[in-house]
């Protein structure tokens, strides 16, 4: 069961409440990249039995096993194919019997790929599925609209965290499809809140996402000053080192893929 109304994040091993359709059980896979660890969203309408399940996470059998004991699962949908959000997915759909899916068919069990415009209606609900490529190519959204005068929720994988922002993960992510995507988010109506693969939940996901945008443009304006003082063939390294410099060393190899990923944009 859902632990009680106003339960903070975070909650291990515990199903938190944190919209009328949606719960989510915090996998305790902490570190760096993953912030306090990956978020696995529980999905049902009010009163419904089964649910679906938003990126069951590692190969964790104590938290697949906890999130199996949620109730029947009737489908599994991945953001993208991490092995923090979808190591598990295979051992995952085995606990439960239910299908897989996700925009990458590699990632696929038992049922098709999603696509950008596709609905998913299980357990009670509508599901809209949302390309934003951009961290990785095969990066999705799923947008719930709320039931009765609920606002909407968009779960948003690694598109938008819930504290500090995103690595784009070159080469397999880039930075052109990553603003786009931004922009995606941005157009959502103003409320709809942001359930994402890691970190706490916001409140408005057009707000989050323009600040997102801000964020880009500020640090595409910081590359191009350290290209301007390094010179053109500079490399993402000794960018990270100028543009970073106030940045935990422990995550300049992270960084060093989205200033990949800034030059090349810049460099196009």
């Amino acid at each position: 069961m859902p632990t009680p109304a106003g339960t903070a994040h975070p909650a291990y091993g515990e199903l938190r409440a944190v919209t009328p359709l949606a719960s989510v059980l915090l996998a305790e896979n902490p570190s760096p990249m993953t912030l306090e660890g990956t978020n696995t969203w529980v999905l049902r309408a009010p009163g419904v039995e089964e649910c679906v399940v938003v990126d069951p996470g590692e190969d964790d059998e104590d938290h697949l096993r906890r999130v199996a004991a949620q109730g029947p699962v009737t489908q599994v949908l991945l953001t993208h194919h991490h092995h923090d959000h979808a190591g598990g997915a295979r051992r995952f759909a085995e606990l439960v019997g239910a299908p897989v899916r996700a925009l990458d068919p590699s990632l696929v069990l038992g049922s098709e790929a999603l696509a950008h415009g596709d609905v998913v209606e299980a357990a009670g609900l509508e599901i809209k599925v949302l390309a934003t490529p951009g961290h990785t190519a095969d990066s999705i959204s799923f947008v719930l609209d709320g039931p009765g005068n609920e606002r909407s929720t968009v779960l948003t994988g690694d598109t938008i965290l819930g504290r500090g922002t995103t690595v784009i993960a070159h080469p397999d992510g880039s930075l052109g499809p990553y603003l786009d995507s931004l922009r995606r988010l941005a157009a959502l109506p103003t409320g709809t809140a942001v359930l994402p693969g890691h970190g706490p939940e916001l409140a408005d996901a057009p707000a989050v996402a323009t600040a997102y945008l801000a964020h880009r443009e500020e640090r595409l304006e910081q590359v191009r000053a350290a290209l301007a003082r390094l010179g053109p063939g500079a490399t993402a390294r000794q960018v990270v080192e100028i543009v970073y410099a106030d940045v935990d060393q422990v995550l300049w190899p992270a960084a060093e893929w989205s200033v990949r990923a800034q030059l090349e944009y810049l460099r196009g």
